[in-house]
């Protein structure tokens, strides 16, 4: 991606809208601007202006925005054009930047300008994005706050911690005849403990974020008729999926986001398995399986009144081994039984009703635990997979330096470790970043942001 030359793009979504946004980013843009309106706009001023086309002919009436370097989004100057939001207006427009000098943005390019100016840091970049994508309420405002830079002081807080240990670490290696800049091995032991417990306090609070971002797949299995439908449906809120008395009705894999507690999960009612010489249902089947693969976590339906019969049983047995289960007792209603859990043998057992939603509440709570959140967390920030591992790989870098200073090892290993852990928390904010790991990052995000 180039810096230095002017990119264009849309900066609304597609489709019909009352105001529509065209953005463009470069150095200079003054002879783009007046171009395209004839005057320079005072800065960060709304401009009510003409849009022109190349033969002066006005292509639509708008607001004009003017932000001069350094003080922009991308940190080179930014016009914005605020004109009607038809497609056709925003195409004509978009194409007059062009014509006028600009290229067309690819996806992310403008904040990772924003980045590479010093606008951003690596995770407040990513969170833009993780912004725009939230699934719920509690993501957004999660995604906002690493947006406004929580999670990266937090980062940067440790950062500190460690380079200033390290510089002592390193000056006793240079220096080792002189005692003013020897650390007693206690204290190192010390430093290096109290920056494990706060690495591991946020390993806790980027482990909620992910959940918050990626939320959880759960995949609804079971025999035919179960109820697994019914249980989609209540989980949802609303008829998602057609509940007959039919065995066999569920032919495909129903897919729907709930919200609980903040937390999306994304459940997926399948196809009953069972043995068959329908090839439709069969393809339903297969793609049950295929479901199962990529779960997270599933939920076993089984009719209370026979219990776990060998056909349950089978189904058990055929779950990859390390799937988390919740064997879930459907349909109480029939033989007046009260909601209840257990702890089974291949997991919690949940006694409720998917028809009436009694013990509903309970499976809530349970899929909430089960995925590993905790509503009384503090300071949660939206964090991505490669956060999360950043942090894990920094965490054993530290538990290597501390036995190695309780062994009196030798110190220049001892550095070693502590430089480890900084690079790699380094890395989530983007101090230390492949071109290659950039590219995937930014070429994840929509044209025009």
């Amino acid at each position: 991606m180039g810096s230095t030359d002017l990119i264009a793009a849309i900066a609304t979504p597609p489709g019909r809208g009352g105001i529509g946004v065209v953005r463009v980013s470069g150095k200079n843009l003054s002879p783009l601007i007046i171009k395209i309106i004839n005057h320079i706009p005072m800065p960060r001023y709304a401009s009510l202006s003409r849009f022109l086309d190349e033969d002066g002919s006005i292509i639509d009436q708008g607001i004009a925005l003017y932000f001069p370097s350094p003080h922009s989004y991308t940190g080179e100057d930014v016009l914005e054009l605020q004109g009607h939001g038809g497609p056709a207006v925003m195409n004509l427009l978009l194409s007059r930047c062009l014509s006028a000098g600009a290229r067309l943005a690819q996806p992310g390019e403008f904040t990772l300008r924003a980045f590479l100016n010093g606008k951003l840091d690596l995770a407040q970049a990513e969170s833009v994005a993780d912004v725009i994508d939230a699934s719920t309420g509690e993501a957004a405002r999660c995604a906002m706050r690493s947006l406004q830079g929580e999670f990266s002081r937090v980062i940067d807080d440790l950062v500190q911690a460690l380079t200033d240990l390290r510089m002592v670490v390193e000056a006793t290696l240079d220096f080792p005849e002189e005692e003013t800049v020897v650390l007693p091995q206690a204290d190192v032991c010390s430093k290096l403990a109290a920056i494990q417990s706060q690495l591991d306090d946020v390993l806790t609070a980027a482990r909620q974020g992910s959940l918050l971002r990626e939320g959880v797949g759960v995949v609804l299995v079971g025999q035919p008729n179960v109820g697994k439908s019914s249980l989609m449906n209540q989980l949802a809120g609303e008829e998602t999926a057609i509940v007959t008395e039919i065995p066999g009705t569920t032919r495909d894999a129903i897919h729907e986001m709930v919200e609980i507690e903040g937390v999306p999960f994304h459940l997926i009612d399948t196809a009953g398995l069972r043995e068959t010489d329908d090839p439709v249902e069969k393809a339903g089947i297969a793609r049950t399986r295929a479901a199962i693969g990529k779960a997270d976590l599933a939920l076993l339906l089984v009719d209370c009144r026979w219990g776990v019969v060998p056909e349950d049983r089978a189904i058990v047995d055929s779950l990859p081994p390390k799937l988390p289960l919740i064997l879930v007792s459907n349909k109480i209603d029939l033989l007046a039984k009260v909601p209840q859990i257990e702890s089974g043998e291949d997991g919690p057992l949940i006694y409720l009703s998917a028809k009436t939603g009694a013990g509903i509440d309970l499976l809530r709570r349970k899929l909430l635990e089960m995925a590993g959140w905790h509503s009384e967390a503090e300071g949660i920030f939206m964090a991505r997979h490669r956060h999360v591992e950043a942090l894990r790989e920094s965490g054993e870098y530290l538990r290597n330096a501390l036995e190695l200073s309780r062994q009196e090892a030798q110190l220049d290993l001892l550095a070693e470790e502590l430089r480890a852990a900084q690079q790699m928390l380094s890395s989530i904010t983007g101090e230390f970043s492949a071109d290659d790991l950039l590219g995937e990052i930014f070429s994840r995000f929509c044209i025009g942001k």
